[in-house]
């Protein structure tokens, strides 16, 4: 039987984003970071004002309009912007270079730019860019060429009117991670936005009372949604300009948040700084992690240090996030936890049969948050949206209460001898070994055994180097015929551009040398 999330009942507007705060609290900080703070009245008005701009500039509804910046609350003033003038955000990663640039602006047919002036130098070298049909807004700008963003948002227009919004007109694309593939630009309408949003919400339990410290890029879609899930119960946001323990850190003992959501690579950074103390989490009344799945080691870490455990999400650019361990409920340790409101998960087997408990299924998602689709692209959208239901690519196994496991990326199991093993297993044997800091595991075509095992790891500073034998005999020990054959010490793990261990350049650098041998 498929699973079902609680219900979810018309979740609030995406226009009434800022409606709760205006009301209740218009003098309060909505948005704050080591830098800037802006009142729920502050936001109100330059939000209204720079969508008065963008429309005086020339754009019109429908028009897209991408964003390359890092986190700046300004950024936040820009995404309401774009709501309230019916103008489609389209956020690009911020470790974007010219080609993925160039990829995102041809993909989504943007007409202008908002970027920061520290990558113009990169701008120079998109083929794209200089394209645009309104070029380039900068922030911070020092180019005569380029329209300075505080020049618009300074503006007042009064002879602007702003548009009635149709619920199903597109809002925002976002680019995937380009895991399988090249980056898609997934679209969200204003109306799938509403219902991600306000699932969202319900999930983490949000309140006015709550501070949300989003400890990730709000340029993708896991710490722009919790933002604005946050924003839409009357939250506080905090700005983390960068995903560091040294911003990460006076974050947390200046402004003491409630629920604080990170990536599991920088949440290792950050626990693992010198300077962290249990005191400096003990305003949280949760801590999600997501994106990647988490390492029983950084739960160890994690419980050791602050006396809680991480509350363990899954979701998607496509969808939202489908599901979370009840924060005021039961959280298992290893479980991405249970379907959200609104959500229904189904797990099928090859046939599209149902699978029953502790079998590993294909997971199938509904929910009223689904995209609307790829941009310009109905043939990957038809691909995965099948009669309402959206084929998520993940392999996922339930227990009899219906908590959900994350067991891998169906193109990423690794085929062994005839069975299956995920490279989560692999990774999270390796990260308990005292020396490894970061793994990533692919399988490598063999022709005796179909698939072998190879892991690429990092070490720790200050920690003798251990003999490859002995780490994969430590493997070994743990889950048995699924430990690597072949271990690759790295410098540096390659990361995809929203921070998760990049398997697919590890799967072809495997590839490269096995060839050559």
């Amino acid at each position: 039987m498929p699973i079902h999330g609680p219900k979810l009942e018309n979740p609030t507007a995406v226009l009434d984003l800022l409606g709760l705060g205006l009301s209740t609290k218009p003098d309060e900080h909505a948005l704050v970071s080591l830098d800037t703070q802006l009142t729920w009245a502050e936001l109100d008005e330059s939000s209204t004002r720079l969508a008065a701009g963008y429309l005086a500039h020339g754009l019109v509804p429908g028009d897209r309009i991408a964003s390359l910046m890092p986190n700046r609350v300004l950024l936040y003033i820009h995404y309401i912007a774009c709501i309230k003038a019916g103008l489609v955000g389209v956020p690009l990663n911020y470790r974007y270079m010219a080609p993925e640039i160039d990829h995102a602006l041809e993909v989504s047919g943007a007409t202008i730019l908002f970027a920061h002036s520290e990558r113009l130098e990169d701008l120079k070298l998109s083929d794209q860019v200089g394209r645009l049909p309104l070029g380039t807004i900068l922030h911070d700008n020092k180019d005569s060429e380029s329209i300075g963003f505080e020049e618009l948002i300074s503006q007042n227009n009064p002879e602007i009117k702003l548009p009635e919004t149709n619920p199903d007109s597109p809002a925002f694309i976002f680019f995937t991670s380009g895991s399988t593939g090249p980056a898609k630009g997934v679209t969200h309408t204003h109306e799938s936005l509403r219902w991600m949003m306000g699932s969202a919400a319900e999930a983490f339990e949000f309140t006015s009372e709550d501070t949300l410290l989003p400890g990730s890029s709000i340029s993708h879609l896991g710490g722009f949604l919790f933002s604005l899930a946050a924003i839409s119960k009357g939250g506080r946001v905090l700005v983390a300009r960068r995903i560091d323990p040294d911003e990460i850190i006076p974050l947390l003992r200046t402004y003491r948040p409630t629920v604080m959501c990170m990536i599991p690579a920088a949440l290792f950074r950050v626990i693992r700084d010198h300077g962290a103390n249990r005191d400096d989490f003990s305003s949280l009344r949760m801590c999600r992690a997501g994106a990647d799945t988490v390492p029983l080691e950084l739960e160890k870490e994690y419980i050791d240090l602050t006396g809680h455990p991480i509350d363990e999400g899954y979701g998607s650019s496509e969808m939202g996030i489908a599901t979370l361990n009840p924060p005021s409920g039961l959280i298992k340790i290893g479980s991405i936890g249970n379907p959200n409101p609104g959500f229904v998960v189904s797990l099928k087997d090859e046939e599209g049969n149902e699978v029953g408990a502790e079998v590993d299924g294909n997971a199938w998602v509904k929910t009223n948050s689904i995209m609307q689709g790829y941009w310009g692209n109905i043939e990957a959208t038809n691909e995965v949206i099948i009669d309402d239901w959206f084929d998520t690519g993940d392999v996922l196994v339930a227990d009899e209460d219906g908590y959900l496991k994350f067991r891998s990326r169906k193109k990423q199991i690794i085929v062994h001898d005839g069975s299956n093993i995920s490279p989560v297993e692999v990774e999270e044997s390796l990260l308990e070994h005292e020396a490894v800091e970061l793994v990533g595991a692919v399988g490598i075509h063999d022709v005796m055994h179909g698939e072998n095992v190879r892991a690429f790891i990092t070490l720790k500073k200050g920690v003798p180097k251990p003999a490859i034998f002995d780490l994969i005999k430590f493997s070994r020990e743990r889950i048995g015929y699924k430990a690597p054959e072949d271990i690759v010490i790295l410098e540096e793990m390659p990361l995809n551009p929203t921070g998760k261990i990049d398997r697919v350049t590890l799967k072809r650098i495997a590839e490269e040398e096995h060839g050559h041998r």
